[in-house]
């Protein structure tokens, strides 16, 4: 019995005391609650272990004083001026006898670029040699009419028709001389024993064999190209801009591309003219750009993006990664002696009642700041802030966004 009353006892007293503890944890939390309330406030302040910064990989530097460009991103092609292509064509019909290039050769202006044969140039070659004998003929009939003429002894009609005959096959020489000429023979060199079959196809400029349309044994004629060259040497980039983009352009802007498959390459063009009229439906303007310095690799039609540099200024700057974006607004996290409420007395219940090691309990704040973006250049983005922040401030250059997720979960959490 004695013993009962003794259990009794302690059961009352350690009621009592769970009592006082819970109401007092009441008060707390109704206290924390009006807190809240009359707070509404947005958390601003992030807390991160040591631990839990090495595992995301977030990792603190300071504002930096960089010269950014503010450019316009476009898209554009690579383009060759027409008269910078040629397609090489036979003046006469003919079977392709030779081949001397390939594709991506480069050739210079006048270069034999296939042989064809066909028996009419010979029939051409037998009509100029045929021609100039019978012009030896007319020119001896002519002296002889004139003399007789002169001496009374022959009619002037005479004379007439055989100047006629004289100056006919002196225009068909001409004729032929030239026709002999344009297919690469010399006139002079022909002779009953020298008579061609064959004909060259030369390159009417020089650059880089782009397409060839022939084969040995095919027959071309005036309608059917043999190949293609491409002066890639006159290279220029075309560029769609937007209308709205376009009192921002200026002949001698510097423009910064790179191949739309093949990015890791950029390369140098400036701005030498500027379209007046819109391409299409696409509502936008063409600007044309010469490609400076490296050119290997680039050929016409490849597609490209490129960056329009429009000026340079020194303003505070930070790396792209160190800002985040919420509801429309964008925003940093600098390292702070600030403290969240919440988090103080939470830590400080721990420390007492768990009493873990305050090597095990250390973190870091952080403070979300709102920035206004600027441009961007070289991976940074300056950035102006709303209010101002000191030179030496840390600032959480990689792992932003965790740590914003970080507040965002504390935030509810707390709620």
């Amino acid at each position: 019995m004695k013993q009962h009353i003794i259990y009794t006892a302690f059961a009352f007293v350690f009621l009592i005391s769970c009592g006082k503890k819970d109401s007092n944890k009441s008060e707390s939390e109704l206290k924390t609650e009006q807190t809240e309330e009359h707070d509404e406030a947005p958390k601003t302040i992030a807390s991160l272990t040591e631990d839990q910064m090495k595992a995301v990989g977030i990792s603190l530097g300071k504002i930096e004083m960089k010269e950014l460009t503010s450019t316009i991103k476009a898209n554009g092609a690579l383009r060759v001026p027409n008269n910078n292509k040629a397609t090489i064509t036979s003046m006469y019909g003919g079977i392709i006898k030779t081949l001397n290039v390939q594709i991506g050769d480069f050739v210079r202006k006048g270069q034999v670029i296939a042989s064809i044969s066909n028996p009419e140039y010979i029939q051409l070659q037998e009509q100029y040699l045929t021609v100039k004998s019978r012009i030896a003929f007319a020119e001896q009939e002519y002296r002889r009419q004139k003399e007789l003429f002169n001496n009374d002894a022959g009619a002037k009609k005479n004379l007439q028709s055989s100047d006629a005959e004289l100056k006919t096959l002196r225009t068909q020489r001409a004729s032929l001389q030239r026709q002999l000429q344009i297919m690469g023979i010399n006139p002079a060199n022909i002779s009953n024993g020298n008579l061609k079959s064959g004909l060259v196809i030369t390159s009417p400029i020089s650059g880089t064999v782009s397409n060839i349309s022939s084969q040995i044994g095919s027959y071309v004629d005036i309608s059917s190209p043999v190949a293609e060259v491409i002066d890639n040497g006159s290279l220029h980039l075309d560029l769609q801009v937007f209308e709205k983009d376009l009192p921002k352009m200026m002949v001698g802007q510097i423009v910064h591309f790179k191949l739309t498959n093949n990015p890791e390459t950029e390369y140098d063009a400036k701005i030498y003219s500027i379209g007046s009229s819109f391409e299409n439906d696409s509502k936008t303007i063409s600007v044309h750009c010469s490609v400076t310095g490296n050119k290997a690799g680039l050929i016409d039609g490849m597609n490209i993006t490129g960056i329009v540099s429009l000026d340079k200024s020194t303003t505070p700057a930070v790396p792209n990664d160190a800002i985040v974006e919420a509801d429309s607004k964008y925003y940093i996290f600098v390292k702070t002696d600030k403290t969240a409420e919440s988090h103080h007395e939470e830590a400080s219940e721990q420390e007492e009642e768990q009493k873990i090691p305050e090597k095990e309990m250390k973190t870091i704040n952080f403070e979300k700041i709102e920035v206004v973006k600027g441009s961007s250049d070289m991976g940074y983005t300056a950035i102006t802030s709303v209010n101002k922040i000191p030179e030496d401030t840390q600032v959480v250059v990689k792992g932003a966004f965790f740590v914003n997720a970080k507040l965002s979960n504390s935030g509810e959490h707390e709620h």
